[in-house]
């Protein structure tokens, strides 16, 4: 059973169940460079990665969130007594302390106060106004921060940064088109961007153009890619995928998102991942979800 890791940082759309499905398209062999212009939670990059990486975001706070746990800054000890602190806060005072921490974080851009707010927000939401500041509201939960919800954030924080500390990662706040600039023939391109009309924001917005524009740079590179995007839903299909990726492979996988804590949220839909043709499956797509070991943190102390 796949034993996948989960990131401290949460997003809507995180690919943490769909791992297996994706790795089926990496080669047992590869031996080029990991690269990711939409690294996002950094998910699929740390769990797939077994060399050297390249994991690039246009969103500056993912980048030096991770940047910071790479350098030792953010460690699994501090993420817990800074999470303690802080919970405690918002236990007493309640959402006035949520909005506290929002306002200071985008006046100085702390990655500790990014993982508070990131942990406390409305639905696990990432998302950012035109100024660059952080917008979610309060997810109205004053006692969010619980002993074992901040064990298991700090034990994940410790996950990543085993990860990091055995391989040879680097992380950059870029544009898509200056990060697969970069690749060489042998490295594997994987790519999570915006899913159009879905999960936008001032950093992660995507539009038409751009979807031609990660076509045409991934049709110039060198190096092989993988593209996750979605197929269809009960309501309506990716036309991109016959408008502008019809000349790539496609496999496809049914997914489900759980958005929110009730069950009519549970929303379906297709996932789809687009190569290159010098890629093939290495098994079977049709892996079923709850065959995923899903490791989120032990709750117990460490």
């Amino acid at each position: 059973m796949p034993r996948i890791i989960v990131p401290p940082i949460k997003s809507q759309g995180i690919k943490t169940k769909l791992v297996p499905f994706i790795s089926s398209l990496v080669p047992e062999d590869l031996n080029g460079r990991w690269i990711e212009p939409f690294m996002g939670t950094g998910c699929v990059g740390f769990n797939l990665a077994k060399g050297e990486a390249l994991l690039a975001d246009s969103n500056p706070h993912l980048i030096a969130f991770y940047q910071s746990v790479l350098s030792g800054d953010i460690t699994a000890p501090r993420a817990k007594q800074f999470l303690t602190e802080e919970g405690a806060k918002l236990l007493e005072i309640g959402e006035a302390h949520f909005y506290e921490i929002r306002e200071r974080f985008n006046a100085t851009h702390d990655p500790m106060d990014f993982l508070f707010l990131n942990r406390s927000c409305f639905n696990g939401m990432i998302r950012f106004n035109k100024k660059g500041g952080f917008n979610v509201p309060f997810c109205r939960k004053p006692n969010r921060f619980a002993q074992a919800y901040v064990t298991k954030i700090s034990n994940q924080v410790r996950n990543i940064s085993q990860i990091l500390n055995h391989g040879s990662f680097e992380f950059r706040n870029q544009s898509f088109r200056d990060t697969i600039s970069e690749a060489k023939a042998g490295d594997l391109i994987y790519c999570d961007p915006p899913y159009i009309d879905r999960h936008a924001d001032y950093y992660n917005g995507w539009t038409h153009d751009d979807e031609i524009a990660l076509h045409e740079a991934l049709s110039s590179s060198p190096a092989s890619f993988i593209l996750s995007t979605w197929s269809h839903n009960d309501y309506r299909r990716n036309d991109y995928l016959t408008e502008i990726w019809a000349d790539y492979p496609v496999v496809t996988k049914e997914h489900f998102y759980h958005v929110g804590g009730q069950i009519e949220n549970r929303k379906g839909v297709t996932e789809a991942l687009i190569h290159s043709p010098d890629l093939s499956l290495k098994s079977t797509p049709e892996m079923a979800e709850d065959s995923v070991l899903i490791d989120e943190g032990e709750d117990t102390l460490f």
